[in-house]
Formats: C-alpha cells, sequence, structure tokens
C-alpha cells in the first residue's frame, strides 16, 4: 500500500473538512457511506482512482472492524499518508462522538421519566427487525456455501444457550474456514491469521489487574473492536454477553436502547461504544469506550492492510473470511433471539416488529424514520397499555 500520485489539492486540511462533513450526515449504513466517498471522492473530487477505491472496499472488507470507517481510514492513507489516516479517520468519527455523547448524557439526566420508557418501548421491537433486515442483507451478500451456513447455525445455537465468547466462536469459525476453502501447505498461510491475532491480544488485555472503571472500558471496547468482522452488528452479541451477562454494567432494557441509538445515529452502529460508556462511566467513560472500539480499525488499516493487499488472493485469507462470516451471522440472529426477549412481551410489540420487517423489505424506510415513527407509538400507547412486563430503569 502506498500514498501514489496525490491529484492538486485534498490535503490535510481538506481532507479533515471532508471527513467532518461526512461523519455529520453520514446516515444510511456502511454500503450507504461508502457509495457516497466513491461519488464524492472518485467521480467529483478526483483524490483517487476507481482502481483505488475498488481496493480500499475489498481489503477492508477483509478486516474485523466498522467498514466505512475503514475504508475513509484507508483513502486518508493514500490520500495524505500515515498522519492523513489518523486526522481522516478520527475526524470521521468525531461527530458521531459528539452527538452520541450528548445523548448519553440526556439519557443519563431524563432516563427516569417515563416518556423515556415509553419511546424505547415501542423502538425497542423496531430494532430487533433492524437487526433482521440487516442480517438478511449481509446472509445475501457473503453467504456463498454450505459450510458457512453450518457454521452460522452452532454459532446461532452457542450464542442463545451459554452466551459463549465470541471471540473464540469467530477464531474457530476462522480456522475451520482455513482448512476447508484454503490450503496450508502454502508457505503464506501464517498470513490467514492475522487479523486473530489482533483478537488474542487484546483479549489478553482483559486479564490485566484490578484497572479503574475508564480503564476496563477501554480494554473491553479494545477486545471488542476486533470482533466486528461482517458488519457493525456482530459486535451486538459480544457486547450484550459482556455489559449485560459479565459486568452487569448495564440491564437488558438499557442496553437495547443503546443498540437503537447506534443504529439511527450517523455513522457505523458501533458508535452504540459512547452511549455505553456514558452511561457506565460518564464522559471519561465515553471518551474511553470510543477510542477503545475504533483504535483497533487503525491499527488493522496502518498494518494489516499493506499485508492483505498483497495476499488478498490467498485462499487462507479467503478461508478465513468466509468462516468468520458465517460466524458473525450466527451471532447476530443469536441476538436477536436475545434480544428479543426483552424488547417483545404484548401483542403491541409484536405487531410493532413485524410491520417494521415488512416496511424495510418492501419500501426500504429510512432507519431514523422508522425508529421516530416507533417511538410515537410507544409515547402513545404506553399509557394506555401500562405494560408491567416493561423493565424500568
Amino acid at each position: 500500500m502506498s500514498p501514489g500520485a496525490k491529484p492538486a489539492g485534498g490535503g490535510i486540511r481538506e481532507l479533515v473538512q471532508y471527513f467532518l462533513r461526512l461523519g455529520l450526515i453520514g446516515f444510511g449504513g456502511p454500503v450507504a457511506l461508502v457509495g457516497q466517498m466513491e461519488r464524492e471522492l472518485v467521480g467529483e473530487r478526483g483524490w483517487l482512482t476507481k482502481e483505488q477505491m475498488r481496493e480500499a472496499i475489498a481489503i477492508c472488507q477483509s478486516l474485523p472492524g466498522p467498514l466505512a470507517i475503514q475504508v475513509g481510514i484507508y483513502i486518508s492513507y493514500l490520500r495524505c499518508g500515515f498522519w492523513g489516516a489518523w486526522a481522516g479517520g478520527w475526524a470521521f468519527i468525531f461527530p458521531n462522538f459528539v452527538i452520541v455523547a450528548s445523548l448519553g448524557a440526556l439519557y443519563v439526566y431524563l432516563g427516569d421519566l417515563k416518556p423515556v420508557t415509553a419511546i424505547f418501548y415501542g423502538v425497542s421491537p423496531a430494532v430487533i427487525a433492524l437487526i433482521l433486515h440487516s442480517a438478511w442483507r449481509l446472509s445475501k451478500l457473503g453467504m456463498e456455501s454450505w459450510l458457512q451456513w453450518v457454521i452460522a447455525a452452532i454459532c446461532f445455537i452457542v450464542t442463545i444457550a451459554l452466551h459463549a465468547e465470541v471471540a473464540l466462536l469467530f477464531i474457530g469459525a476462522g480456522l475451520i474456514g482455513i482448512l476447508y476453502y484454503g490450503t496450508l501447505a502454502r508457505p503464506r498461510a501464517r498470513i490467514a491469521v492475522a487479523a486473530p491475532a489482533l483478537t488474542a491480544t487484546t483479549a489478553s488485555l482483559t486479564t490485566v489487574g484490578n484497572a479503574s472503571l475508564t480503564g476496563k472500558l477501554l480494554l473491553f471496547f479494545l477486545k471488542a473492536g476486533s470482533l466486528t468482522f461482517g458488519s457493525g452488528l456482530v459486535i451486538v452479541p459480544f457486547l450484550e454477553q459482556g455489559l449485560v451477562q459479565q459486568y452487569g454494567w448495564l440491564d437488558e432494557r438499557q442496553f437495547l436502547i443503546a443498540v437503537a441509538i447506534g443504529m439511527v445515529s450517523p455513522g457505523p452502529v458501533v458508535i452504540t461504544a459512547t452511549f455505553v460508556g456514558y452511561l457506565v462511566g460518564g464522559f471519561w467513560g465515553s471518551l474511553a469506550s470510543t477510542v477503545g472500539i475504533f483504535l483497533p480499525s487503525f491499527i488493522l488499516v496502518l498494518v494489516a492492510a499493506p499485508i492483505l493487499a498483497r495476499n488478498r488472493s490467498n485462499p487462507n485469507v479467503q478461508g478465513f473470511v468466509k468462516g468468520a462470516y458465517g460466524a458473525a451471522i450466527g451471532t447476530i440472529l443469536g441476538a436477536c433471539v436475545l434480544l428479543g426477549r426483552i424488547a417483545i412481551g404484548d401483542w403491541l410489540t409484536v405487531l410493532v416488529g413485524l410491520v417494521s420487517l415488512a416496511l424495510l423489505f418492501r419500501f426500504k424506510i429510512s432507519n431514523p424514520l422508522l425508529i421516530a415513527g416507533t417511538a410515537l407509538i410507544g409515547m402513545a400507547a404506553f399509557p394506555l397499555l401500562q405494560p408491567a412486563w416493561v423493565m424500568v430503569k
């Protein structure tokens, strides 16, 4: 990977301005964001060629982490080198951080009010529908063989039954993918495990002694940031297992709220980490969580991406990615079941969930519009039905 030829203009200052703007208005998910970057930076500004853009997408799809953020980091590197990658990447993230941290502050101070509970009474089943719809789209994009579906089924069952450590599921699925799709006889087989090496490293960080709460958040999200193969939604089952089951930092209703915030705010779903961090540790907790969730993306793009750029046709690399992708689909669907037990508890929430799915599949309604509509339903219905099963903060 090399910066390559640079057309006139487009220095670090202009790069930062562009990604600040994209981070502020970047709704629509990773596919929409990457498409916007291609349209504006290739077609309109001429900052990079079509070939460079295709390479950026192909390489970043092979790495764990939020796709749009990583493509932005990669483009920034091509455009302005090492420091440009850091400047452009954090400029992309900064507006999301400000918005979601502000929402976290509002929730901390207003969360005890019944209107907030009413809003998420309506929103929670819509979140389940959004996750299911995204899982369906991801399966169409990357599920290519029977083995991937077997891996997905196993990870689905394990996620529901055991709340198992997601890192082990991904590493195991990747190794199975190497054995089936790759060829261990090739001398470069070691390249296929470059990505899980970061997972293993970050996993070991969680065993570090008695850190402060802010430090624990940082280490937890460093680990989480290396596990989002396939989509930011893969982080949902990992966070549920860690934040709710293991550490008890959030209850299940608060966790659903955090996922909803991540899905309707601009930027990647993993910005959920910022909201969680604020609920658990205030401003410094949100800052530590944000750094933790995104730092692995910078490391992977700047360290692992050059290796993958040279070896992405290696069958062992492709095998690991295919196996991990199957695990991603299975854990997402498992998370839907776990979270659905909390989000859906009466006839209205069943109806909201089903109608939300129909709107997503039939009319491709935007995430913010769907959440706004179901929030209004919740506010109207909650005082009338007064559902006792809803967990109130």
